[in-house]
C-alpha cells in the first residue's frame, strides 16, 4: 500500500519558527522558510534544520510547491502601537503582496496568517477587506477569529488575529475555549529560583515601594482609580478643556498651575511649558477627548484626597516621568503590589492579576514582566513558555533579541489547535466520501 505523502508547508516572515513547531507536531513537512533577519536566520536553521532564506521580495520565486502556506507578516504597519500607516508602509506595507505573489504560483490547499487584532479594524475595516477579497478573489473561503494564549490555558493574556483560508471551510470550527480561566496563574510556568533571573535595581525597588506606599495611604474604603494615574496632574490645573496651553499667551497661563502645583507665573512662554507634563507641551490647537477625560479624572480624584497625598506627592515628583505614571488593572485584589504582575512602560507602571502575564510584544529588557513577589523579571526561559515555546533548543543570545524575538513570535499551542482543526476538513471529508461509497442502492429484479 502506497504510504500517504506528508502534508508539505512554508513558513514566510518565520522567526523563531513558531509555525514549523506547530505544523510538525502534525507530521507536515516544511519545505521553504523566510526570514530577513540573519540572526533569527541562524537560529531557525539550529532549532529546525532548514536554512531560511532572506527577503521575500526577492525569495518568493523560490517559494516550492506546498500545501499550507503559514505566514505572521509584520504587524508594525497595522499595530495601534505602531506607525498604523498600514499597506502604505514604506517598510513593510508591500509584504502581503509577496504572500499573494506564492499563492498565485502555487495554489496552496490552505492558509494560516497571523497578526495584530487591528489588523481586522484599521483603516476603518478596510485592510480586512482588501485582504479578504484579495483572498476571496483567488477561491479561497476566508475565516478569522481574534485568540488569545488564556483562552486556551496558558497563562498569558495576548489576543491576536489568526485568519484561515481553504477552498473549503464548511466542516471548519475554530478550537474551544478553556473552561477554566479561573484555574490559571503565573507561577505555573515559572522556575523555581532561576539563576538567570535578573533582579529589579534598587531604583526600580524605590519607584514600587513610594506607589505601594500610594495604595497604603489612600483609604481602603476608597476605590483605585480605573484610569492611568498621572500623578503630575495632582495640583495642576492650566487649561486644557478649550484648547492647549501652547496656544494660550504667556500672561494667560501665569494665572495657573503646571505639574504637581507649581505656579506659571513670572516665567517665560518657554519656561511655562517645560513646567507642564510633558504630554501637554505640543503644538495642537486642542487635545483629544480622550487626552482630556485623563487629565481632569487625575486633578479631581488629587482634590478629593489631597489631605491623604499631600506627605506622598513630594516622594513621586523625583522620579522620571514614565514612573510618575500608574495603572491599576485589578480592582478586586489585595491592595499591595507584592502579589501582582508589574510592566514598567513608556505610559507608566502597569499593576495586574497574577493569573496571566501581560501581553508579550517586541518588548525592550526594561519592559519584561516582573515578578513581583520574587522582586525579578521573568527570564527568557519563562517567557518562552508563554509561547508554548519551551521546546526550543537555542534562544538568541542578547536579552534584548531573544525579548524582541518572543514578542514578535507566534504561540505554538494557539497554532497547533487551529491548524489541528483546519486539517481536520481533510478527514471528514474523506470520511463523508467513503460513507457515500459505502451506501449500496436496492436493486429490485423484474421477473415479468
Amino acid at each position: 500500500m502506497k504510504a500517504e505523502r506528508k502534508l508539505r508547508f512554508v513558513d514566510l516572515f518565520s522567526g523563531l519558527g513558531g509555525f514549523h513547531t506547530a505544523l510538525s507536531r502534525m507530521d507536515c513537512e516544511c519545505v521553504f522558510a523566510c526570514e530577513i533577519d540573519q540572526g533569527l536566520r541562524n537560529l531557525y536553521q539550529s532549532n529546525h534544520g532548514i536554512r531560511p532564506a532572506a527577503d521575500i521580495r526577492f525569495a518568493w520565486k523560490d517559494i516550492p510547491p506546498h500545501d499550507i502556506l503559514c505566514a505572521g507578516f509584520p504587524c508594525q504597519p497595522f499595530s495601534k502601537a505602531g506607525s498604523q500607516k498600514g499597506f502604505e508602509c514604506e517598510d513593510s506595507g508591500d509584504l502581503f503582496d509577496y504572500i499573494l505573489k506564492a499563492i498565485d504560483k502555487h495554489d496552496p490547499r490552505f492558509l494560516i496568517f497571523e497578526n495584530v487584532p487591528n489588523i481586522m479594524r484599521h483603516n476603518h475595516g478596510e485592510t480586512w477587506r482588501r485582504i479578504e477579497s484579495s483572498l476571496r478573489g483567488r477561491g479561497y473561503e476566508v475565516e478569522a477569529q481574534e485568540l488569545s494564549p488564556h483562552h486556551f490555558g496558558i497563562p498569558q493574556v495576548r489576543p491576536r488575529a489568526i485568519i484561515v483560508g481553504a477552498k473549503d471551510l464548511s466542516d471548519f470550527d475554530w478550537p474551544a475555549l478553556s473552561n477554566a480561566p479561573s484555574k490559571l496563574h503565573l507561577s505555573s510556568i515559572l522556575d523555581v529560583n532561576p539563576n538567570d533571573a535578573d533582579c529589579l535595581s534598587d531604583d526600580y525597588l524605590r519607584y514600587l515601594e513610594v506607589w505601594e506606599e500610594f495604595l497604603r495611604v489612600i483609604p481602603s474604603g476608597i476605590k483605585l482609580p480605573s484610569f492611568p494615574i498621572w500623578a503630575m496632574e495632582f495640583g495642576a490645573n492650566y487649561p486644557v478643556e478649550e484648547r492647549t496651553p501652547s496656544s494660550y499667551h504667556k500672561n494667560y497661563l501665569a494665572r495657573f498651575r503646571g505639574k504637581f502645583g507649581a505656579s506659571l507665573a513670572k516665567m517665560s512662554k518657554g519656561h511655562q511649558l517645560a513646567a507642564l507634563p510633558a504630554y501637554a507641551r505640543g503644538l495642537e490647537r486642542t487635545f483629544p477627548r480622550w487626552k482630556i477625560k485623563f487629565i481632569l479624572q487625575n486633578r479631581e480624584f488629587y482634590e478629593q484626597n489631597k489631605d491623604h497625598l499631600r506627605g506622598w506627592l513630594p516622594k513621586v515628583q523625583e522620579f522620571a516621568p514614565s514612573f510618575q505614571k500608574f495603572e491599576w488593572n485589578w480592582q478586586d485584589g489585595s491592595r499591595t503590589l507584592w502579589d501582582k504582575v508589574i510592566q514598567f512602560r513608556a505610559s507608566g507602571i502597569r499593576v495586574k492579576n497574577p493569573a496571566t502575564a501581560p501581553s508579550l510584544v517586541a518588548l525592550t529588557t526594561s519592559q519584561v514582566p516582573v515578578v513581583a513577589w520574587e522582586k525579578r523579571y521573568m527570564t527568557m526561559r519563562e517567557c518562552a513558555r508563554l509561547q508554548s515555546m519551551d521546546g526550543l533548543q537555542s534562544l538568541p543570545e542578547s536579552k534584548t533579541r531573544a525579548y524582541k524575538a518572543l514578542g514578535n513570535a507566534v504561540n505554538v499551542d494557539v497554532i497547533s489547535l487551529v491548524a489541528d482543526n483546519l486539517l481536520n476538513t481533510i478527514r471528514v471529508r474523506e470520511a463523508n466520501e467513503r460513507d457515500q461509497l459505502e451506501i449500496v442502492p436496492d436493486v429490485v429484479v423484474n421477473l415479468g
